[in-house]
Protein backbone atom coordinates (compact mmCIF):
# COMPACT_ATOMS: atom_id res chain seq x y z
CA UNK A 1 0.00 0.00 0.00
CA UNK A 2 1.10 3.27 -0.81
CA UNK A 3 0.98 6.28 1.93
CA UNK A 4 0.77 9.61 0.74
CA UNK A 5 4.05 12.11 1.74
CA UNK A 6 4.05 14.63 3.97
CA UNK A 7 5.78 16.91 1.93
CA UNK A 8 4.55 16.65 -1.79
CA UNK A 9 1.01 15.41 -0.82
CA UNK A 10 1.85 12.45 -3.50
CA UNK A 11 2.06 8.88 -2.61
CA UNK A 12 5.45 7.16 -2.36
CA UNK A 13 6.19 3.37 -3.38
CA UNK A 14 6.84 1.06 -0.54
CA UNK A 15 9.80 0.04 -2.21
CA UNK A 16 11.09 3.78 -2.32
CA UNK A 17 10.23 4.18 1.29
CA UNK A 18 13.67 3.37 2.67
CA UNK A 19 15.99 5.29 0.47
CA UNK A 20 13.94 8.60 1.31
CA UNK A 21 13.71 7.80 4.44
CA UNK A 22 17.12 6.84 4.93
CA UNK A 23 17.95 10.92 3.57
CA UNK A 24 15.62 12.36 5.61
CA UNK A 25 16.92 10.38 8.60
CA UNK A 26 20.25 11.82 7.62
CA UNK A 27 18.96 15.44 7.91
CA UNK A 28 17.48 15.61 4.37
CA UNK A 29 19.03 18.54 2.95
CA UNK A 30 18.63 19.10 -0.43
CA UNK A 31 21.15 19.89 -3.00
CA UNK A 32 21.37 23.02 -3.28
CA UNK A 33 22.20 23.31 0.55
CA UNK A 34 25.86 22.48 0.06
CA UNK A 35 28.77 23.79 -1.46
CA UNK A 36 29.80 22.73 -5.04
CA UNK A 37 32.44 20.11 -3.74
CA UNK A 38 30.65 18.87 -0.92
CA UNK A 39 27.75 17.99 -2.86
CA UNK A 40 29.93 16.38 -5.96
CA UNK A 41 31.33 14.58 -3.34
CA UNK A 42 27.90 13.83 -1.69
CA UNK A 43 26.74 12.88 -5.45
CA UNK A 44 29.37 10.16 -6.02
CA UNK A 45 29.03 8.09 -2.78
CA UNK A 46 24.74 8.41 -3.32
CA UNK A 47 24.97 7.28 -6.60
CA UNK A 48 27.72 3.90 -5.62
CA UNK A 49 25.48 3.26 -2.65
CA UNK A 50 21.99 3.19 -4.94
CA UNK A 51 23.55 2.48 -8.12
CA UNK A 52 22.90 -0.96 -10.37
CA UNK A 53 25.74 -3.22 -10.15
CA UNK A 54 28.87 -3.42 -12.49
CA UNK A 55 27.93 -5.64 -15.54
CA UNK A 56 31.07 -7.16 -17.03
CA UNK A 57 31.72 -6.22 -20.66
CA UNK A 58 33.95 -7.40 -23.05
CA UNK A 59 35.39 -3.93 -22.78
CA UNK A 60 35.52 -0.50 -21.08
CA UNK A 61 37.65 2.00 -22.27
CA UNK A 62 38.01 5.82 -22.16
CA UNK A 63 38.90 7.97 -24.56
CA UNK A 64 40.50 12.04 -24.03
CA UNK A 65 38.47 14.63 -26.48
CA UNK A 66 39.04 18.30 -26.23
CA UNK A 67 38.90 19.22 -22.88
CA UNK A 68 36.63 16.28 -21.52
CA UNK A 69 36.42 12.34 -21.93
CA UNK A 70 34.53 9.79 -22.98
CA UNK A 71 34.40 6.54 -21.79
CA UNK A 72 33.37 3.34 -24.50
CA UNK A 73 31.06 0.59 -22.78
CA UNK A 74 31.31 -2.28 -25.40
CA UNK A 75 29.50 -5.84 -24.96
CA UNK A 76 30.10 -7.55 -27.95
CA UNK A 77 33.21 -9.32 -28.49
CA UNK A 78 33.46 -9.27 -32.20
CA UNK A 79 33.11 -6.00 -34.00
CA UNK A 80 31.64 -4.66 -36.97
CA UNK A 81 28.94 -2.41 -37.95
CA UNK A 82 26.65 -1.21 -35.47
CA UNK A 83 24.02 1.53 -33.76
CA UNK A 84 25.49 2.50 -30.46
CA UNK A 85 24.18 4.48 -27.38
CA UNK A 86 25.15 7.82 -26.55
CA UNK A 87 24.99 8.59 -23.06
CA UNK A 88 24.49 11.97 -21.22
CA UNK A 89 24.74 11.69 -17.46
CA UNK A 90 22.30 14.16 -15.24
CA UNK A 91 23.47 16.36 -12.12
CA UNK A 92 22.60 19.65 -13.31
CA UNK A 93 25.38 20.04 -15.35
CA UNK A 94 27.66 21.07 -11.88
CA UNK A 95 27.95 17.41 -10.60
CA UNK A 96 27.87 13.97 -12.23
CA UNK A 97 30.29 12.23 -14.03
CA UNK A 98 31.39 8.88 -15.36
CA UNK A 99 31.61 7.22 -12.11
CA UNK A 100 28.11 7.99 -11.14
CA UNK A 101 26.26 6.56 -13.87
CA UNK A 102 28.87 3.76 -14.77
CA UNK A 103 26.39 1.09 -13.59
CA UNK A 104 23.65 2.27 -15.81
CA UNK A 105 25.74 2.43 -18.22
CA UNK A 106 26.95 -1.12 -18.30
CA UNK A 107 23.18 -2.26 -17.48
CA UNK A 108 22.19 -0.72 -21.09
CA UNK A 109 25.20 -2.10 -22.96
CA UNK A 110 24.73 -5.27 -21.44
CA UNK A 111 21.20 -5.41 -22.16
CA UNK A 112 20.87 -3.89 -25.58
CA UNK A 113 24.39 -5.59 -26.83
CA UNK A 114 24.91 -2.34 -28.41
CA UNK A 115 28.29 0.26 -27.78
CA UNK A 116 27.48 2.63 -24.97
CA UNK A 117 29.39 5.79 -24.85
CA UNK A 118 29.01 8.03 -21.98
CA UNK A 119 30.29 11.58 -21.87
CA UNK A 120 31.76 13.11 -18.90
CA UNK A 121 31.28 17.03 -20.42
CA UNK A 122 32.71 19.87 -18.42
CA UNK A 123 30.86 20.84 -15.40
CA UNK A 124 29.95 24.50 -14.28
CA UNK A 125 30.51 26.70 -12.70
CA UNK A 126 33.83 26.00 -13.70
CA UNK A 127 32.62 25.75 -17.39
CA UNK A 128 29.44 27.66 -17.91
CA UNK A 129 26.48 27.48 -20.55
CA UNK A 130 27.47 26.36 -23.69
CA UNK A 131 30.50 24.69 -22.56
CA UNK A 132 28.29 21.04 -21.69
CA UNK A 133 26.12 21.42 -24.96
CA UNK A 134 29.76 21.85 -26.79
CA UNK A 135 31.33 19.25 -25.68
CA UNK A 136 28.14 17.02 -25.98
CA UNK A 137 27.84 17.89 -29.79
CA UNK A 138 31.83 16.94 -30.33
CA UNK A 139 31.24 13.75 -28.93
CA UNK A 140 28.43 12.98 -31.35
CA UNK A 141 30.26 14.25 -34.07
CA UNK A 142 33.14 12.00 -32.93
CA UNK A 143 31.33 8.75 -31.93
CA UNK A 144 30.01 9.03 -35.75
CA UNK A 145 33.32 9.48 -37.34
CA UNK A 146 35.03 5.58 -38.07
CA UNK A 147 38.31 7.44 -38.91
CA UNK A 148 38.39 7.83 -34.92
CA UNK A 149 40.40 6.71 -32.43
CA UNK A 150 37.27 4.53 -31.02
CA UNK A 151 37.53 1.87 -34.02
CA UNK A 152 33.98 1.77 -33.99
CA UNK A 153 31.64 1.64 -37.10
CA UNK A 154 28.58 3.49 -35.59
CA UNK A 155 25.61 3.36 -38.36
CA UNK A 156 23.32 5.35 -36.02
CA UNK A 157 23.46 6.66 -32.91
CA UNK A 158 20.61 6.78 -30.05
CA UNK A 159 20.73 9.73 -27.79
CA UNK A 160 20.31 8.83 -24.14
CA UNK A 161 20.18 11.16 -21.23
CA UNK A 162 18.53 11.73 -17.49
CA UNK A 163 18.01 14.88 -16.07
CA UNK A 164 20.02 17.48 -17.30
CA UNK A 165 21.63 15.33 -19.35
CA UNK A 166 17.88 14.75 -20.75
CA UNK A 167 18.20 18.09 -21.76
CA UNK A 168 21.45 17.85 -23.74
CA UNK A 169 19.59 14.68 -25.48
CA UNK A 170 17.03 16.96 -26.81
CA UNK A 171 18.84 19.97 -27.72
CA UNK A 172 21.17 17.58 -29.86
CA UNK A 173 17.94 15.79 -31.40
CA UNK A 174 16.60 19.13 -31.97
CA UNK A 175 19.48 20.59 -33.95
CA UNK A 176 20.16 17.57 -35.88
CA UNK A 177 16.82 17.48 -37.11
CA UNK A 178 17.03 21.00 -38.55
CA UNK A 179 20.65 20.82 -40.09
CA UNK A 180 20.81 19.99 -43.96
CA UNK A 181 22.80 17.07 -43.64
CA UNK A 182 21.80 15.16 -40.55
CA UNK A 183 23.64 12.61 -38.61
CA UNK A 184 21.94 9.53 -38.30
CA UNK A 185 20.29 9.91 -34.99
CA UNK A 186 17.71 6.62 -34.55
CA UNK A 187 16.06 7.69 -31.53
CA UNK A 188 16.19 9.69 -28.16
CA UNK A 189 15.88 8.38 -24.38
CA UNK A 190 14.53 11.22 -22.07
CA UNK A 191 14.89 10.47 -18.59
CA UNK A 192 12.92 12.74 -15.64
CA UNK A 193 14.39 15.84 -18.61
CA UNK A 194 15.19 19.32 -17.38
CA UNK A 195 14.00 20.62 -20.38
CA UNK A 196 12.09 24.22 -18.65
CA UNK A 197 14.99 26.52 -17.52
CA UNK A 198 11.76 29.65 -16.83
CA UNK A 199 11.22 27.08 -13.95
CA UNK A 200 7.16 28.09 -14.60
CA UNK A 201 5.26 24.73 -13.97
CA UNK A 202 2.82 23.76 -11.25
CA UNK A 203 5.29 20.82 -10.52
CA UNK A 204 7.80 23.53 -9.00
CA UNK A 205 5.22 24.47 -6.05
CA UNK A 206 4.38 21.56 -5.03
CA UNK A 207 7.93 19.85 -4.90
CA UNK A 208 10.14 22.44 -2.16
CA UNK A 209 11.26 20.10 0.62
CA UNK A 210 12.07 16.62 1.95
CA UNK A 211 13.49 15.28 -1.37
CA UNK A 212 17.31 15.67 -2.04
CA UNK A 213 16.19 17.27 -5.69
CA UNK A 214 13.72 20.15 -4.73
CA UNK A 215 12.31 23.45 -7.21
CA UNK A 216 15.17 25.46 -5.26
CA UNK A 217 17.75 23.21 -6.15
CA UNK A 218 16.75 23.41 -10.00
CA UNK A 219 17.17 27.00 -9.88
CA UNK A 220 20.37 26.90 -7.80
CA UNK A 221 21.60 24.75 -10.79
CA UNK A 222 20.64 27.12 -13.62
CA UNK A 223 22.72 30.10 -12.07
CA UNK A 224 25.42 27.89 -11.93
CA UNK A 225 25.08 26.88 -15.71
CA UNK A 226 23.84 29.90 -16.76
CA UNK A 227 25.46 33.74 -17.36
CA UNK A 228 23.11 36.32 -15.98
CA UNK A 229 22.61 37.61 -19.52
CA UNK A 230 21.33 34.39 -21.05
CA UNK A 231 17.75 34.42 -22.17
CA UNK A 232 16.65 31.02 -20.31
CA UNK A 233 13.29 30.42 -22.63
CA UNK A 234 15.90 29.94 -25.33
CA UNK A 235 15.61 26.76 -27.67
CA UNK A 236 19.28 25.36 -26.60
CA UNK A 237 18.54 25.93 -22.98
CA UNK A 238 14.71 25.44 -22.73
CA UNK A 239 13.57 23.02 -25.40
CA UNK A 240 10.33 22.52 -24.07
CA UNK A 241 9.21 25.99 -25.14
CA UNK A 242 10.80 25.42 -28.85
CA UNK A 243 9.25 25.13 -31.89
CA UNK A 244 9.92 21.84 -32.63
CA UNK A 245 10.91 20.77 -36.16
CA UNK A 246 9.35 18.34 -38.17
CA UNK A 247 11.37 14.91 -38.22
CA UNK A 248 12.70 14.33 -35.18
CA UNK A 249 13.65 10.90 -33.75
CA UNK A 250 11.02 8.41 -31.97
CA UNK A 251 11.18 9.30 -28.53
CA UNK A 252 10.52 7.66 -24.80
CA UNK A 253 9.92 10.45 -22.12
CA UNK A 254 10.19 8.77 -18.55
CA UNK A 255 8.71 11.30 -15.69
CA UNK A 256 8.47 10.64 -12.13
CA UNK A 257 5.79 12.31 -9.67
CA UNK A 258 7.88 13.73 -6.80
CA UNK A 259 10.01 15.51 -9.02
CA UNK A 260 9.67 19.25 -9.35
CA UNK A 261 10.21 18.71 -13.57
CA UNK A 262 7.69 16.10 -13.76
CA UNK A 263 5.52 18.81 -15.15
CA UNK A 264 8.17 20.04 -18.26
CA UNK A 265 8.64 16.21 -19.12
CA UNK A 266 4.97 16.08 -19.82
CA UNK A 267 4.57 19.01 -21.39
CA UNK A 268 7.36 18.03 -23.43
CA UNK A 269 6.38 14.33 -24.33
CA UNK A 270 2.90 16.19 -25.53
CA UNK A 271 5.02 19.05 -27.78
CA UNK A 272 6.94 16.20 -29.35
CA UNK A 273 3.28 14.99 -30.49
CA UNK A 274 2.32 17.76 -31.53
CA UNK A 275 5.28 18.39 -33.76
CA UNK A 276 4.65 14.32 -35.26
CA UNK A 277 7.40 12.89 -33.25
CA UNK A 278 6.76 9.08 -32.10
CA UNK A 279 6.62 9.06 -28.47
CA UNK A 280 6.32 7.10 -25.82
CA UNK A 281 5.62 8.72 -22.55
CA UNK A 282 5.87 6.92 -18.85
CA UNK A 283 5.17 8.53 -15.82
CA UNK A 284 5.83 6.74 -12.11
CA UNK A 285 3.98 7.80 -9.54
CA UNK A 286 5.48 7.07 -6.17
CA UNK A 287 8.93 7.60 -7.06
CA UNK A 288 11.46 10.86 -7.13
CA UNK A 289 13.59 12.15 -9.38
CA UNK A 290 16.96 10.06 -9.04
CA UNK A 291 15.32 6.45 -9.52
CA UNK A 292 17.55 5.54 -12.22
CA UNK A 293 20.93 6.39 -10.13
CA UNK A 294 18.83 4.42 -7.02
CA UNK A 295 18.12 1.57 -9.54
CA UNK A 296 20.58 -0.84 -7.30
CA UNK A 297 17.60 -0.45 -3.86
CA UNK A 298 15.16 0.79 -6.10
CA UNK A 299 13.54 -2.84 -8.32
CA UNK A 300 11.16 -0.38 -10.52
CA UNK A 301 14.27 1.59 -11.48
CA UNK A 302 15.95 -1.50 -12.71
CA UNK A 303 12.86 -2.53 -14.49
CA UNK A 304 12.52 0.88 -15.85
CA UNK A 305 16.35 0.29 -17.13
CA UNK A 306 15.54 -3.08 -18.82
CA UNK A 307 12.09 -0.85 -20.90
CA UNK A 308 14.77 1.59 -22.09
CA UNK A 309 16.49 -1.15 -23.50
CA UNK A 310 14.02 -2.70 -25.09
CA UNK A 311 13.00 0.77 -26.75
CA UNK A 312 16.37 1.00 -27.92
CA UNK A 313 16.44 -2.52 -29.46
CA UNK A 314 13.43 -2.11 -31.18
CA UNK A 315 14.60 1.43 -33.06
CA UNK A 316 17.75 -0.03 -34.05
CA UNK A 317 18.73 -1.81 -36.82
Amino acid sequence: MTTNDPFSGRPIAPEAAEVLQNFRASGGRPFHSYSVKHVRELYENGCAANGLSADPLASVTDFSLAGFTVRVYDPRTVGGPTPAVLFFHGGGWVMGSLSTHDGLCRRLASRTNLPVIAVDYRLAPENPYPAAIDDSRVAMHWLLDAGNEHGLAVTQVVLVGDSAGGQLAAVLANENATTTDPLPVAAQVLMYPMVDLTMSSPSYKRVTEGFPLVADTIGWFADHYLPKDVDRAAPEISPSLAQLPAGLPPAYVITVDNDPLVDEGANYAAALARAGTEVQYQHLPGYAHGLLTSAGRIPRGEQTVDQIAAFIRDRTT
